[in-house]
């Protein structure tokens, strides 16, 4: 229903301002300008996806040669102490906590809708544990809160996306995207343990989030001292390692358990290629919509008044441009990513608009639709406080993602 709605309003808003323009100004033009828009994003949008494919098709056979070599439940093991303490009402064990390991493993790499069909299942699972079938369990919010405000160590695909659209570095917002998600999870986990009276000032936690912290602290710390040329050049360094090192790590693992790793690895990519198929038609929906949308003017009156309202206090404004991809991603993904894509256009994808579009796409997540469509699939009416979390935790992405761009790209 959001996605519908939301395309509909993007060609009546055009519609209406398309006919401000012909009767009051006679700006006859402004009719080659939609029409031009429709076919050149449409084309954008193909384009695009051809790229995603191969990316998301590489990927997925990853994830899967990690899944069948054990790398999936390995992790889940190590997260265990964690998990048990964070959700409670889940035995030790559950068959939920593989599958949300799964999920939270596949939104780490960035995969999208990769992630829906393993978060769809431990919904399923932790509802078999929910005395009230109607109303959503603490279970069920945290997960959900966790996983529409999920830390990134890889965004697959805006990196692929990137690529797509020609950046000459596609991998330079993978530290940005980690460190926003970071403070996006970790605001989203203490708003809902406040709310769930979850005490998160236990060892075991302090372990596990304490050094998390530490972790990512001392790395923006050190990328602190560095100059602009040795920023990029760590970044990229690290970026790499960590692909490299998650690439391998599965491969070894596996070979060691005697899987089938070229036969694992094409069962992933068939999976993946899937997905990417079903995004085309998508993306270029939402490409056409918003391309009308900013044809006529429109996107530029709602950017203009926010450029200045910031004014007011006395802002840079650049960050401005990019806002329409940061209101987009809570209700939308496709809509959110379209927008993305449609900023590279105007300004450029390795523009400063177009990073920090990047980083919003990568540091949030389509909080409505997530709730929807987990909760709609097993029947949850009475969604509590799961929404405000979420969108509170989007706020913290955003506002880290804007702040962190600036450090970064200045």
């Amino acid at each position: 229903m959001a996605l519908n709605v939301i395309w509909i309003g993007f060609f009546l808003i055009a519609l209406v301002v398309a006919l401000i323009k012909l009767i009051f100004f006679q700006d006859y033009e402004i009719l080659n300008e939609i029409v031009k828009s429709l076919y050149s994003n449409a084309e954008t949008g193909f384009t695009l996806s051809i790229g995603l494919t191969a990316i998301l098709a590489f990927w997925l056979g990853i994830m899967k040669i990690g899944e069948n070599g054990g790398a999936i439940k390995f992790l889940s093991k190590m997260v265990s102490p964690l998990f048990t303490r964070l959700f409670p009402e889940i035995p030790k064990n559950h068959p939920a906590l593989g599958s949300m390991m799964m999920n939270f493993s596949a939104n780490m790499l960035g995969l999208d809708n990769a992630a829906t069909p393993m978060g769809l299942k431990a919904m399923g699972q932790l509802q078999e544990l929910n005395p009230e079938k109607e109303t959503a369990s603490n279970a069920q919010i945290m997960f959900l809160v966790l996983n529409t405000s999920g830390l990134t160590i890889i965004p697959v695909s805006i990196i692929a996306l990137r690529a797509s659209g020609g950046s000459e570095n596609p991998s330079m917002v993978f530290l940005p995207i980690l460190l926003a998600t970071f403070v996006s999870s970790l605001f989203g986990l203490i708003i809902t343990s406040i709310y769930q009276k979850i005490n998160l000032i236990q060892p075991v936690v302090l372990a596990y989030i304490g050094g998390l912290t530490a972790l990512i602290v001392a790395l923006f710390l050190y990328l602190g001292t560095l100059d602009k040329e040795g920023l990029e050049m760590a970044s990229n360094l690290i970026s790499s390692s960590i692909i490299l090192g998650i690439i391998f790590g599965f491969i070894i693992l596996a070979a060691i358990k005697k899987v089938n790793v070229y036969e694992s690895f094409i069962d992933g990519a068939k999976e993946g290629f899937g997905v990417a198929i079903k995004i085309i038609p998508y993306l270029i929906a939402m490409l056409c919509a918003i391309g009308v949308f900013r044809s006529v003017g429109a996107m530029d009156y709602l950017v203009d008044f926010f450029r200045w309202f910031f004014q007011l206090f006395g802002f840079d404004t650049r960050f401005v441009d990019g806002l329409p991809t940061a209101f987009m991603k809570p209700l939308s993904g496709s809509g959110a990513r379209g927008m993305m894509v449609e900023s590279w256009g105007t300004f450029g994808v390795d523009s400063f608009v177009g990073k920090l579009t990047s980083i919003f796409q990568g540091s949030t997540e389509t909080t409505f639709y997530v709730l929807a469509v987990y909760f709609g699939s097993v029947g949850i009416k009475n969604t509590r406080y799961a929404a405000t979390a979420g969108i509170l935790a989007d706020l913290a992405g955003v506002i880290a993602a804007i702040l962190i761009t600036y450090y970064f790209f200045g």
